[in-house]
């Protein structure tokens, strides 16, 4: 019933709803203020949420990046991992989602990104992908997560300059580190530890900076991943979609502050500013060409 109703919606509310998601509302107060119903919002973003991770998995390839940024950035589907009912541990998109992100250093723009685990699993596919994207040789940085290690060597073998940027934080007044999923403040950084695991990776090119910073644009342009609230996604099929979306939106209709032009322009992806009735319209494009 829902998708019937989201096929009688018009280009400009339809418009108008994806513009509300991705200024980061969420789907009630974007319920709210456009006067569609939550079934028909979710249907409208599960379904072109799908048609933006696709047209992005097609377009962003052949990619002449010199430097990227990798990191992992925590979020929960349906309840936090302590809270998950015992029925339903060790399901697949129940409790702790993991976000993986790479981030052009120059340009600023994704090339691609990952939901799973904080795993091997997820770094290898997430790594191998990345790979396959780059038409060129490039630096690497990640941070000090382990996986990374044998998911860059699979790869990318020796034909990569890689480097792990570590940062050491000062402790609680108790004594323990705060986890990712505690700490709601930044701890205080005490200093950071450089390794360079493959190749010549220049040393005044080994940050994690960029990617930091396009972990906040997330959590504030993607309404769930705002802490502390109770936007968080119930279903990971709802969480996936919102994700793709916003890096669609984020990699082609967002001039980024610093660049003046998308990410995409930047990267010779795109020739212009896509509008949100461009994002829209890659549902009737794909509908057209089945």
């Amino acid at each position: 019933m829902h998708t019937r109703c989201m096929n009688r919606l018009s280009t400009a509310k339809r418009s108008q709803i994806v513009a509300a998601l991705v200024e980061g509302n969420s789907v009630r107060a974007t319920c709210r203020m456009t006067g569609v119903a939550k079934g028909t919002v979710l249907s409208l973003l599960v379904d072109l949420g799908a048609a933006c991770e696709r047209y992005q998995d097609r377009v962003l390839r052949n990619l002449k990046c010199r430097r990227i940024q990798c990191d992992e950035q925590w979020q929960y589907v349906y309840a936090k991992a302590k809270n998950v009912p015992e029925s339903m541990k060790g399901a697949v998109g129940v409790g702790d989602v993991w976000t993986w992100i790479a981030l052009d250093a120059d340009t600023k723009l994704v090339p691609t990104w990952a939901l799973g685990r904080r795993d091997g699993f997820t770094a290898t596919a997430f790594i191998a992908d990345l790979a396959d994207r780059l038409a060129t040789r490039v630096q690497l940085t990640t941070d000090g997560h382990k996986p990374y290690l044998e998911a860059v060597e699979g790869a990318f073998g020796n034909d990569i300059d890689y480097a792990m940027l570590v940062k050491l934080y000062e402790t609680d007044s108790g004594g323990k580190r705060a986890s990712a999923e505690r700490r709601y403040s930044p701890a205080r950084c005490a200093g950071t530890r450089t390794q360079k695991i493959v190749g010549n990776p220049e040393d005044r090119y080994i940050s994690t900076s960029y990617i930091e910073r396009q972990n906040l644009t997330v959590r504030m342009s993607c309404r769930r991943f705002t802490r502390l609230t109770n936007a968080f996604s119930k279903k990971l099929d709802n969480h996936k979609a919102a994700v793709a979306l916003h890096f669609m939106h984020y990699n082609f209709a967002r001039i980024h502050q610093t660049l003046r032009v998308t990410p995409a322009m930047e990267a010779g992806v795109s020739d212009h500013v896509w509008s949100i009735e461009e994002i829209v319209g890659l549902l009737e494009t794909e509908r057209g060409s089945n």
